[in-house]
C-alpha cells in the first residue's frame, strides 16, 4: 500500500514548509531517508474540522448532536508532524486530545455534489485536534482554543482514496498507551461525502486542504510529559509528545 509523506533532509524546515520550499521532498513513508525530517503529509491553505460529528462525543460534553455539521477552522500555522511536540501554552489550564480521521482534498471543489464527493478526495490521514477546553469554553466560540501553534499534528503519510478500506477505519487515541478513544469512522453523524457536499457550498477547497471528520467519544486532558498516539489501522500511527511551553517564549 501507498503511504504518500513529505519530508527534508534539512533538519530546520519548518513543520508549515509548503510545497515551493525547495527543501520538501516527496515520497513513500517506506522509503524516508534516515535523519530526515517527516513533515505534514500536505500543506493546505486551511484546515475545516467538524464539530460534534459522533453523538456520544458531544453527549460526552454536554451538547445535544447538531442537526446538519458544525464547521470551524485551524489556522494552518497550527500544524505539526508526527514527531514534533505539542506545546501546552501558558494560557490554558486545560489542554485535550481528540483523534480524527482527516481527508485531504485532491483538486478544487466548489459546489460538489455528495454523489460525486469521491472523485475529490486525494486520500486520509490522522489528525489530533488539540483543544485548549478551558479556553474554548471561556471564549463561547473556538478560534482560541483551538488555534494555537502545534494544535493540529496530522500525518504521519497519507493512504490513497482507491487503496483505502475505509469502512474498516478506526479511530484509536493511546495517551501513555492506554487506549482512550476507539470508534468506528462508520459512526459519523455526517459522511465524509456529506461533509465536503456541505464544505462546498460556501468554500472552496483546494489541493492539499485538510478536513478533520470529528472525534469520537473518549476526549480527555493530559498533562506534559504525555505521549499521544493517534492510531488508525490502515494508515498509521500519529505520535507526538506534550511539553509545557517555555517561559523564554
Amino acid at each position: 500500500m501507498k503511504k504518500i509523506i513529505r519530508y527534508s533532509l534539512n533538519k530546520h524546515t519548518l513543520p508549515t514548509a509548503t510545497d515551493a520550499d525547495p527543501d520538501v521532498r516527496h515520497g513513500d513513508l517506506s522509503e524516508l531517508p534516515p535523519g530526515a525530517r517527516l513533515l505534514p503529509p500536505c500543506s493546505p491553505t486551511k484546515i475545516v474540522c467538524v464539530g460534534r460529528n459522533y453523538a456520544e462525543h458531544a453527549k460526552e460534553l454536554g451538547n445535544e448532536p447538531p442537526s446538519e455539521p458544525i464547521i470551524f477552522l485551524k489556522p494552518p500555522s497550527s500544524l505539526i508532524a508526527s514527531g514534533d511536540a505539542i506545546v501546552y501554552p501558558r494560557l490554558s489550564e486545560r489542554l485535550d486530545y481528540e483523534g480524527e480521521l482527516a481527508v485531504v482534498i485532491g483538486k478544487r471543489a466548489r459546489n460538489v455534489k455528495s454523489s460525486d464527493a469521491d472523485n475529490y478526495i486525494l486520500g486520509y490521514t490522522c489528525l489530533n485536534e488539540v483543544t485548549a477546553r478551558d479556553l474554548q469554553r471561556k471564549d463561547g466560540q473556538w478560534t482560541r482554543g483551538k488555534g494555537f501553534d502545534t494544535f493540529c499534528p496530522v500525518g504521519p503519510c497519507i493512504v490513497p482514496r482507491e487503496e483505502a478500506d475505509f469502512p474498516s477505519f478506526r479511530v484509536r487515541t493511546l495517551v501513555d498507551g492506554e487506549v482512550k478513544q476507539d470508534g468506528s469512522v462508520l459512526d459519523m453523524l455526517f459522511s465524509v461525502n456529506d461533509i465536503i457536499a456541505y464544505i462546498t457550498s460556501f468554500m472552496t477547497l483546494e489541493p492539499g486542504d485538510l478536513i478533520a471528520t470529528g472525534t469520537p467519544p473518549g476526549v480527555g486532558p493530559v498533562q506534559p510529559g504525555a505521549k499521544i498516539q493517534i492510531d488508525i489501522p490502515g494508515i498509521g500511527v500519529l505520535e507526538n509528545t506534550v511539553v509545557a511551553e517555555s517561559t523564554s517564549c
